[in-house]
């Protein structure tokens, strides 16, 4: 059986890598979707497909970006309806900031990293002096500005409710709190597909949006 996230990522490097050769910076790419849509496994997918033509690229996560760690987060959604959204709980212009560093010459990134459990953050230097691709995932990277082409996985929770069962990531899929948070998303990043220059279909087919 052919994986569906190598396929979609051989597809969507052959319609790109002209144009990242063609550069002289770095490359940036936002992998934006619903929670379970499989963001992670299709970044990791297009770093191996990029590493496979010669291309080196690496994958950041918006999870790292919040203001608060997941246990906080999660506590301040209960208590605040209104805390969650991109301009909310993710902390978008330092993921912007890094970026436009990393088009901009810079090495390194100094990226955030927050640990589930304590929820302590550190400072990890990660060396970009090699990097030619940035493929940054998570819910509302469609927003960051310093993107060349963004990416949407165009799956709802409904039809992630599988992968989520098969993850178990905090009972989340018997708990009536998370499905409103996942309801609330959906509305939120509902118009992003509209902002995407490719789109990954439910069944992992990859369409290019011209215009």
């Amino acid at each position: 059986m052919i994986n569906p996230h190598k396929k979609a990522s051989e597809i969507i490097v052959s319609l790109l890598i002209n144009a990242i050769k063609t550069i002289q910076t770095i490359f940036t790419i936002s992998l934006a979707g619903e929670s379970g849509c499989g963001k992670t496994v299709t970044g990791q997918a297009l770093v191996t497909e990029f590493g496979e033509k010669g291309i080196s690229a690496i994958v950041i996560g918006q999870d790292n970006y919040f203001f608060l760690p997941p246990s906080a987060n999660d506590t301040m959604r209960k208590k605040d309806p209104s805390w969650l959204g991109p301009h909310k709980e993710v902390d978008l212009k330092r993921l912007d900031h890094n970026l436009f560093n990393a088009m901009n010459g810079a090495q390194e990134l100094l990226t955030p990293h927050i640990d589930y459990e304590t929820g302590i953050e550190t400072i990890v230097p990660v060396p970009i002096n090699d990097v030619k691709v940035i493929i940054v995932e998570g819910t509302y990277t469609s927003l960051l500005r310093h993107i060349d082409v963004r990416i949407f996985i165009d799956a709802d929770y409904h039809d992630t409710l599988p992968y989520r069962i098969q993850r178990n990531r905090g009972n989340e899929v018997n708990d009536p709190f998370v499905e409103g948070i996942l309801e609330t998303e959906h509305k939120i990043i509902a118009g992003h597909k509209n902002l995407a220059d490719i789109i990954i279909t439910k069944t992992y087919d990859v369409v290019q949006i011209t215009n």
